[in-house]
């Protein structure tokens, strides 16, 4: 089959809740670090989303926005609570939709994943502690008083996300961060009507959609970043997501990201646990975009692994997806996705990265991103060539400071 360059990718796609996309590139989330001490953006953060507004994509979507400023993924992260900061988050909208395109908040709450910088009392559905590098306290099973607190809190930021000029918002499920904690039976123990069954165990995240859907309204676009699996044993898996994405379909939600993995096993960061049948179709989690295709008819995303312009093409020109994100590509080449567009490049290449200490080779990468981030924010050319040490030491002296000294 020949497939016309850049035809399918420049398309425009409509979403279930009417609003409209104008092409099929998304900047996916990375998160930022860069919030102030107040937890709300700064120039550089606007002057970051501006840059990624101009880029060409039809989609950008923000890093972690934190429901609870006690339990933060990092130390930099935007959080918002309630109204106030209200205008100064709108002037970081207003850069990051100035090109026309859609901007969506991801919201979230780290639960058990906050880190030591944050808090050394976190909570989550059970008592299950995240052992890796010291870095994470024991946290303390969830009342349903808490349960309740957080239900509410998710509802109220997608709300003010909604006032200060978000287009969107996306309700971040994966990666180990609370709501998936609670869908995993490795680490929701509870006996509970949050607990057992995936039925109850996506109970939490399904009453904050539909709360959600009831406080933004019917044309708001509303997504869900979803786990195909947690790739660890005892854990939730492909069948539980099945059921959670059945769920998703009767409440009609406009777009659904598959990633995997949690920080225990970091599937969605690194290529080190794909599978080889993976692998030969170049991105990540294809397969199970695959199945779910033909149980769905939410509106799919998948990020991790696209480099070439011509499988970009194929995949959405077969309708196996409607959207393709992007994440890394955005730090390797400033140029992106606007090279795809034009047809300037049509092969992203990877950062050559090695790091031989494994247990800290996740933080490694993390840190040398984060770098390259920030780079473009304060308008300085990229440093392919940064120390990986160097990123470690970095981004851990950042995030003491700011969680600690501020």
């Amino acid at each position: 089959m020949i497939f016309k360059r850049n035809a399918s990718l420049l398309t425009s796609l409509k979403l279930p809740c009417g609003a409209e996309i104008k092409n099929r590139i998304a900047k996916a989330a990375m998160t930022e670090r860069m919030a102030d001490k107040n937890h709300l953006p700064n120039k550089d953060l606007c002057n970051l989303y501006g840059k990624w507004s101009d880029s060409g994509a039809g989609l950008l979507i923000s890093g972690n926005i934190m429901v609870d400023k006690r339990y933060k993924e990092a130390s930099g992260n935007i959080v918002i609570e309630d109204e106030i900061g209200i205008e100064i988050v709108s002037e970081m909208t207003k850069a990051g939709t100035r090109s026309g395109n859609h901007f969506w908040a991801q919201i979230s709450h780290a639960g058990r994943q906050s880190t030591i910088f944050s808090t050394f009392k976190p909570i989550a559905p059970s008592a299950i502690h995240l052992k890796k590098l010291m870095l994470f306290a024991k946290p303390k099973a969830m009342t349903l008083e808490q349960i309740q607190d957080v239900k509410r809190r998710f509802v109220t930021t997608a709300l003010n996300c909604k006032k200060a000029g978000f287009t969107g918002v996306q309700i971040h499920a994966a990666h180990g961060y609370l709501l998936s904690q609670f869908l995993s039976p490795k680490t929701n123990v509870r006996e509970d009507n949050y607990g057992g069954s995936i039925e109850s165990r996506s109970r939490l995240l399904v009453e904050i959609l539909t709360e959600i859907r009831v406080e933004v309204g019917s044309e708001f676009p509303i997504s869900v970043k979803l786990n195909s699996a947690d790739f660890q044993r005892g854990g939730y898996d492909e069948e539980d997501a099945f059921f959670v994405i059945g769920k998703l379909d009767k409440m009609k939600i406009d777009l659904l990201e598959i990633s995997g993995g949690t920080y225990e096993n970091i599937v969605f960061l690194t290529k080190r646990s794909e599978r080889r049948s993976t692998r030969k179709r170049e991105a990540y989690f294809m397969e199970f975009a695959e199945k779910i295709r033909k149980i769905t008819t939410i509106p799919l995303m998948v990020t991790g692994g696209f480099r070439t312009l011509d499988f970009c093409e194929q995949v959405i020109q077969k309708g196996e997806l409607e959207m393709i994100g992007f994440a890394r590509p955005f730090l390797l080449n400033e140029s992106f996705p606007g090279c795809f567009i034009n047809g300037g490049t049509t092969k992203i290449e990877d950062a050559s990265f090695e790091f031989p200490i494994k247990k800290m080779a996740d933080m490694a990468e993390a840190g040398y991103f984060d770098y390259q981030m920030h780079r473009i924010a304060k308008d300085l050319e990229l440093r392919p060539h940064y120390s990986p040490y160097a990123a470690i030491l970095r981004m851990t002296t950042n995030e003491m400071i700011k969680g600690w000294f501020r």
